[in-house]
């Protein structure tokens, strides 16, 4: 994890449960007496996340209808801080607004940068459903001035439609999908449930997700390719693009493609949750001169 991640030590279940009394309910005393909760249980989870954000953060209110994605807080506390290092490294400190491309209905990565930095975001979904849940979170966290909301009108596209030749914005973000289709995320899901010694007979995601969410035709690759070719459209319109890529053989085509697309520099950096590894890769298009006088 990053240095700068609050969530390195082992949960204080005891913190956590006064902080949101509705978790106390899943929390139990494993067999090394040590308190914890069933991380094949979505809603435990749910819970627990909850918790760490009223704990953590601030945030009052978290709730989102069950069959949408539920991120682990500590993996989403992990990339805002590789963007602050990034928008640090390129004396970007003020007046940061981020476009997070894929809200979802949880509206995780606007709560954590707008309570770490006071960011501004433009959030971007193309669900009805999910910009709802979205909208009532930040309405219910009276966070109206700096999250504003886009729906993305046609799904074959990223950036097209919710990113104006006008628009300016300091960094995008994204978690793209993963998988090429159902099959594949049911697989992966079975292989999850055997690791966690639970039964595979009934398919209950622990981080639940809906089609939009967990896959896109081509899978990861095509997703990010298509998202690179239409940054490559916008070259002046966001200091950084970014996004998490969790297949590392992605990244070799990442760069061929960014370098025929004419980016000036791209930085790929690692990720370490857990046991999973993944990164982040940032590009921009920016001339020198350029980044010298984007605030100016």
């Amino acid at each position: 994890m990053h240095k700068k991640n609050k969530h390195t030590e082992d949960y204080n279940f005891d913190q956590l449960t006064v902080a949101y009394a509705n978790l106390e309910p899943f929390v139990f005393t494993n067999a090394n007496n040590k308190k914890t909760i069933d991380f094949a249980n979505p809603k435990a989870v749910k819970a627990l996340n909850a918790a760490l954000l009223k704990s953590h953060y601030d945030v009052d209110f978290w709730e989102f209808p069950d069959h949408f994605l539920c991120p682990p807080i500590p993996g989403r506390v992990d990339y805002i801080l590789h963007i602050k290092d990034l928008l640090d490294r390129s004396k970007l400190t003020e007046n940061i607004t981020v476009l997070d491309v894929g809200v979802g209905a949880n509206c995780i990565y606007p709560l954590l940068g707008n309570a770490e930095y006071d960011w501004s975001f433009i959030g971007v979904d193309s669900n009805d459903d999910a910009l709802k849940s979205a909208q009532n979170i930040i309405d219910k966290n009276n966070l109206q001035d700096k999250i504003k909301l886009k729906k993305q009108q046609d799904d074959a596209h990223i950036l097209n439609g919710v990113l104006s030749e006008t628009d300016k914005v300091s960094v995008t973000m994204c978690n793209p999908p993963f998988f090429k289709n159902e099959a594949d995320a049911v697989k992966a899901t079975t292989s999850k449930l055997k690791g966690l010694g639970k039964p595979t007979d009934e398919m209950v995601r622990n981080f639940s997700g809906q089609a939009h969410e967990l896959w896109y035709k081509g899978g990861e690759k095509a997703f990010l390719h298509n998202y690179l070719y239409e940054s490559s459209l916008l070259k002046t319109q966001s200091f950084w693009y970014t996004s998490l890529v969790s297949n590392k053989d992605n990244i070799k085509t990442i760069n061929q493609s960014l370098k025929k697309l004419g980016a000036t520099a791209v930085l790929t950096i690692a990720m370490n949750i857990g046991n999973k590894k993944s990164r982040v890769v940032a590009w921009t298009f920016l001339t020198e001169e350029q980044k010298e006088n984007w605030n100016k």
